[in-house]
């Protein structure tokens, strides 16, 4: 439920994300970012320099674009031919562009620590070995699959399904998603509480409409992902008859759960991912389970009571366990066992995997170079460690007091938006106001830094330090079920290009990684930086208030605070926005959902909106002459600029059709266009008559 501006919430601890296997359903360009797991190929170029993008981008401007006609055009009309597309990226946009440097500023840090030898602080020996042993490939190779194996002979070694939950909880606890998924969260409706959740999981393919859709590309890619599993469990020691024999059981296995598995749509409402029940409830549910052993297993408390949160979906799991051969088990644990550890297995394992996943999946020609994918496990696995180092050198402390400044001033709109809204009743502008005045602003850092003293790392056992690190911090997570929540806790690392909004915390969230150029430049002016970053606070400030937003009162509660009446007032605006972007054809045949998207581009819109309004604000308080042009452009001008080239791209069709199946962010096309058609200051700022296409007669507001 954390509502980040460019991914959904993921947990950082699962550091072989950052060497790209299963789970790349993340499919903002960041994280594909992070996707690639194959070796660089001999004779490779030399390593880019990266340079930060300006805030105000001139070099993408096409001018000979009305941008009356199409602001994107306008804004990002050159952006693609002046960046063409790296072999090892999915695309090129501003995330992508920062992400790169931010890799490069992490490298600098980690390779000056893993040569620093003895005198280092913990911390820093920590950082420097953990970077240290997963860039030594030689040494990857000459141990082959003996780092791996203990687990895949434990998985041989199954005798019966009786011993399959403490199989199931060691598993996980190690960072391998199988079967289903179980951690810690607040609850829905007593946001004092952290309690145990339980949800559906375990697919090998981004979501559960890949094993279901029909259609030429469909087919073609479960078809390709039945070769990879067969494949992978080949290089795992199997004969090629008995993994393909295998595979094919595994994938009919997958199928099963997956049509067992809510769509990522409904996955979106918390009121249909809500089922706080007792354990004892639970366990009843699930017959002959041994679910005291898989507690045991995953290092959980004993819990009382658990968020059941897909009931739908566990009798599936269980049917599905009892129905199939301990074979096609066994084969299915390996598979992602193997997968799991593909980056930190020999040449052929990488390969496999990113060929899949990335170049099959994504249309990814290379995997990003070692040292990017290393820098980046570095930072899932230890990221307030390496952030903390980060902050020291990369982020200045007046970028921190100028976003204060600037989330002030877009607060203060939002409260002027809710005062002036003609179709909201005043008891709920009186909740909505309490619930505004409540969120808690997180910038840059967080306030006291995590303890890693005993997380082990060794400069010699890259997968081992990958599944202690995931341990540690599968361990920290669950530790907090029963325990008090804290409040100054980040959900991202500060190196991070991108930003949330947690509803049950009701804060929202900005890492010193995005408050750099282009997204915050401080040699540009007020105007521009509003236009940037001012719309990413106001779209995580809008997130406390769009459909599931909603939803949560000023405490984080699940809790209906809306009259009857605004409630489907607010609906009719949703349903407007829904059908906007519903129209929206992102590649071949293939639409924006509306629906899945809907909380996303409410935000887009409400974000612009307020950055804005805080923006006139701001240019009152100091005086700024509003007719005055720089660059030659108004102030007013400039700020749209700014915003339409936080979205400016060049994306590979493979990618975008993968976000738009997967993903709750539209295509960055239409984040941009999508929301300037709906601003109300627009149409002045460049002189365009109604019924423009960038000023159409009829347009969508919810905030």
């Amino acid at each position: 439920m954390n509502k980040a501006l460019r991914c959904t919430r993921t947990m950082v601890w699962m550091d072989w994300v950052a060497l790209g296997v299963a789970a790349i359903a993340i499919s903002s360009s960041v994280a594909m970012a992070q996707s690639g797991t194959v070796a660089a190929p001999a004779g490779a170029k030399a390593d880019a320099t990266y340079l930060p993008t300006p805030g105000f981008d001139t070099s993408s401007l096409d001018t000979s674009v009305d941008p009356c006609n199409d602001f994107y055009k306008f804004a990002c009309g050159k952006f693609a031919a002046n960046h063409p597309i790296p072999a090892d990226q999915t695309g090129v946009d501003q995330f992508y562009q920062l992400y790169n440097v931010n890799t490069q500023n992490l490298r600098a840090i980690l390779e000056k620590n893993s040569a620093a030898g003895a005198g280092r602080s913990p911390d820093a020996q920590k950082i420097g070995d953990y970077y240290a042993a997963c860039m030594n490939t030689d040494l990857v190779e000459q141990k082959g699959l003996a780092p791996v194996q203990p687990l895949l002979d434990e998985i041989d070694g199954l005798k019966s399904k009786t011993q399959l939950a403490a199989l199931i909880g060691k598993l996980q606890r190690l960072g391998i998603d199988i079967f289903f998924s179980y951690g810690e969260q607040q609850d829905f409706k007593d946001a004092t509480k952290q309690i145990a959740s339980i949800g559906q999981g375990g697919l090998g393919l981004p979501e559960r409409d890949y094993y279901l859709r029909t259609g030429t590309k469909d087919e073609t890619l479960r078809t390709q992902y039945l070769a990879h599993v067969t494949k992978m469990l080949v290089f795992g020691g199997s004969s090629p008859q008995q993994a393909l024999k295998d595979a094919k059981a595994m994938v009919a296995m997958e199928t099963a759960l997956a049509k067992g598995s809510m769509p990522v749509e409904a996955m979106r409402d918390p009121e249909k991912i809500y089922h706080l029940q007792p354990i004892a409830t639970f366990e009843k549910s699930l017959p002959g389970v041994n679910f005291a052993a898989f507690e045991r297993a995953m290092h959980s408390p004993e819990v009382t009571e658990i968020n059941n949160s897909t009931p739908g979906y566990f009798p599936v799991v269980l049917a599905e366990i009892r129905t199939a051969d301990l074979s096609t088990l066994k084969a299915y644990m390996r598979y992602h066992v193997l997968t799991a550890a593909a980056g930190r297995l020999p040449k052929a394992f990488d390969e496999e995997n990113f060929d899949f996943y990335g170049r099959k999946l994504n249309g990814q020609p290379e995997q990003p170079a070692r040292w990017k994918r290393c820098s980046n496990a570095v930072n899932g696995a230890l990221g307030e460690a390496l952030g903390k180092v980060y902050v020291e050198e990369y982020f200045a402390g007046d970028s921190k007091a100028k976003m204060v400044e600037m989330v002030k001033d877009i607060e203060d709109a939002m409260g002027r938006d809710i005062d002036q809204l003609d179709w909201m009743s005043a008891p709920t502008k009186l909740r909505a106001k309490e619930k505004l005045h409540s969120v808690a602003n997180k910038i840059g850092y967080p306030e006291k830094w995590r303890d890693y003293s005993k997380l082990e790392v060794k400069s010699d056992d890259a997968l081992g330090n990958t599944q202690r690190a995931n341990a540690f911090e599968n361990d920290r997570q669950l530790a907090k079920i029963g325990q008090p929540v804290d409040h100054s806790e980040w959900g991202m690392t500060p190196p991070t290009v991108n930003a949330y909004y947690d509803p049950s915390m009701n804060d929202i969230n900005f890492p010193a990684g995005i408050l750099q150029p282009s997204f915050y430049d401080k040699n540009q002016d007020d105007a521009v930086n509003y236009g940037h970053i001012g719309a990413v606070i106001g779209h995580e400030l809008t997130h406390g208030f769009d459909d599931e937003g909603k939803k949560f009162d000023a405490k984080g509660n699940l809790s209906d605070w809306w009259t009857p009446e605004d409630t489907k007032k607010f609906e009719v605006r949703t349903d407007c926005v829904v059908k906007e972007y519903g129209s929206f054809t992102a590649v071949d045949d293939v639409k924006v959902n509306g629906k899945l998207t809907l909380g996303e581009n409410t935000a887009d819109n409400g974000g612009l909106l307020l950055a804005y309004m805080a923006y006139l604000e701001r240019a009152k308080a100091n005086g700024v002459d509003l007719t005055a042009k720089k660059d030659g452009y108004t102030p007013a001008q400039r700020l749209y600029i700014g915003y339409a080239q936080n979205w400016c791209e060049n994306s590979r069709p493979e990618q975008v059709r993968n976000q738009v199946l997967t993903d709750p962010h539209s295509p960055s096309h239409f984040r941009a266009n999508g929301a300037i058609v709906n601003q109300p200051g627009f149409a002045g700022a460049f002189a365009c008559k109604k019924g423009a296409p960038m000023v159409p007669v009829a347009s969508c507001r919810v905030w």
